[in-house]
């Protein structure tokens, strides 16, 4: 008797201290009061390199030292997914320009979706749609998608919440970016206010190209003639070369530093007998209209030699095979932009240079940057 007595002692003690407040995940339904943590947000001054246009911040999420910081830790933080093991990195990750090198990555348990990741380098610049098929207008929308997707994160924004709401490190570092007064006002909103602040600081303009074309470096010699060769076989529809061979990539993506043009386009790689046929109808999804099937967003082509495989579903898994189905002309189908998509008829000299140029748009430098890197390591 004394023993069941006993047990049932303890059992109600461990109870008890389940239910208390403390650093190790316990938390009250009343939440804890954080007033006695300063709050003196520090602003952050985004430095925008030369040739890069200015960004859109909006006025209700500005800039902070601990508002990027606490962003970039949840970033790399596994607790947001359902059983602790996909992180946002896990699908964009700095060494390969916040992307990976896989058609289409994999989610909690394994899954699999149908659209490879896209590069989150610049992605602060971009003001026309997020995601391959633009369904989200801001960074703040886009950060709320991947921990409710079924085969990314898997989890629910009501569990993830109560996590960040236990953790005594973000209990405090949500205190010191947003000035919240009580644990319980730790929101997905406010999450995804942090993750926009942070992705909105991965900058990069410092390519070899960019330090020719905004005379960062006096060396005449940064670009070789076949890189030169490829640049005006790149560029060939806005310097309207007479006879010189031509690329057409500036349609799509366009002469500006950010090399988007941030439209939505059929580059032509599946062959349908109609516009209803798409596997995937891409932002005709998202628009409802017949005319948007098969349309995607032209990604930027920063860094591009370095986010392979390519296209919205990894199915080019070199810069060479691109090329190649650029100069075949690729399939026809009602919405193609004629003149945009089109025979080239480049040589393998062409080819050549213009793989050549695409490598100088490479900038690793931000590689070191440690406001870049995983904070748990």
């Amino acid at each position: 008797m004394k023993k069941i007595l006993f047990l049932l002692l303890f059992g109600i003690l461990t109870l008890m201290a389940a239910c208390k407040d403390d650093d190790d995940g316990g938390g009250t339904f009343n939440g804890e009061d954080l007033t006695n943590i300063a709050y003196e947000p520090t602003p952050h001054e985004l430095v925008i390199p030369k040739g890069l246009p200015s960004m859109n911040i909006p006025a209700d999420n500005p800039l902070t030292e601990q508002g990027i910081e606490l962003g970039r830790r949840l970033f790399y933080d596994p607790i947001l997914s359902k059983d602790s093991t996909i992180s946002c990195s896990s699908c964009h990750s700095l060494k390969f320009s916040f992307n990976d090198v896989k058609a289409i990555s994999p989610g909690v348990g394994g899954l699999l979706g149908t659209r490879s990741s896209m590069s989150l380098i610049n992605i602060g610049f971009q003001n026309n749609g997020l995601f391959w098929d633009g369904r989200s207008l801001t960074l703040e929308d886009q950060a709320l998608h991947p921990v409710e997707n079924p085969v990314e994160m898997a989890e629910i924004w009501d569990n993830v919440e109560v996590k960040l709401q236990r953790s005594a490190d973000y209990k405090k570092r949500f205190r010191e970016a947003f000035g919240i007064s009580n644990s319980l006002e730790i929101t997905k909103e406010l999450a995804a206010k942090a993750l926009a602040q942070f992705e909105r600081t991965l900058i990069s303009a410092n390519s070899r190209y960019d330090k020719k074309r905004w005379q960062l470096d006096p060396n005449p010699f940064l670009l070789s003639d076949l890189e030169v060769d490829g640049q005006k076989i790149y560029y060939d529809d806005l310097l309207g070369t007479a006879g010189a061979p031509t690329g057409h990539c500036a349609h799509c993506h366009d002469g500006s530093a950010l090399y988007s043009s941030e439209v939505y386009r059929n580059n032509a790689i599946t062959q349908v007998a109609s516009l209803d046929d798409f596997p995937d109808k891409g932002r005709g999804e998202v628009t409802k209209l017949r005319s948007d099937n098969g349309m995607f967003k032209s990604s930027s082509l920063r860094n591009i030699a370095l986010t392979a495989p390519y296209m919205h579903d990894g199915r080019f898994q070199t810069l060479e095979e691109v090329i190649e189905h650029y100069n075949s002309g690729g399939h026809y189908a009602e919405n193609v932009v004629t003149g945009s998509i089109t025979t080239l008829n480049l040589t393998d000299y062409d080819k050549k240079a213009l793989l050549a140029f695409l490598h100088t748009l490479t900038d690793t430098s931000y590689y070191n940057n440690p406001a870049f890197q995983n904070p748990f390591k």
